[in-house]
């Protein structure tokens, strides 16, 4: 007598998820917030960003850390190397900008941006 043969399941298995944005660089920026009051985690514009009393204060686009310092604190960070102003829409926010990886090399420099981007948050009403 044959083996009896299993039915097979035209239901595939779904490939894992891929983040569009830079895991490690999350991971280093939940560790700079992780004991920060009220911090929250959403997944926004296809990437990550923390919010702080309902206010987006950084986020995570692709390899680029994107910050919320205000339009005075802008207009002094996009004269940096690798800062640009964030624009995902073809449409640039006003006092956002995007810092790219060579800017946050290490965890000092990343907790300064981070820091900038709490001090001009916290200025505005909570959401």
């Amino acid at each position: 007598m044959p083996a009896r043969r299993r039915p097979t399941s035209s239901i595939r298995a779904k490939p894992p998820v891929r983040s569009s944005y830079d895991e490690s660089l999350a991971r280093r920026v939940r560790h700079l917030l992780a004991r920060k009051p009220g911090i929250a985690e959403k997944r926004m514009f296809g990437g990550l960003a923390f919010l702080v009393d309902g206010n987006m204060c950084v986020g995570i686009w692709k390899e680029s850390l994107i910050a919320r310092l205000g339009p005075e604190q802008a207009a002094v960070a996009l004269r940096q190397p690798d800062v640009r102003e964030f624009d995902v829409t073809g449409r640039p926010m006003r006092g956002w900008v995007m810092i790219d990886a060579p800017q946050l090399a290490d965890d000092v420099e990343l907790d300064d941006w981070i820091g900038q981007c709490l001090r001009f948050v916290r200025t505005l009403p909570a959401k």
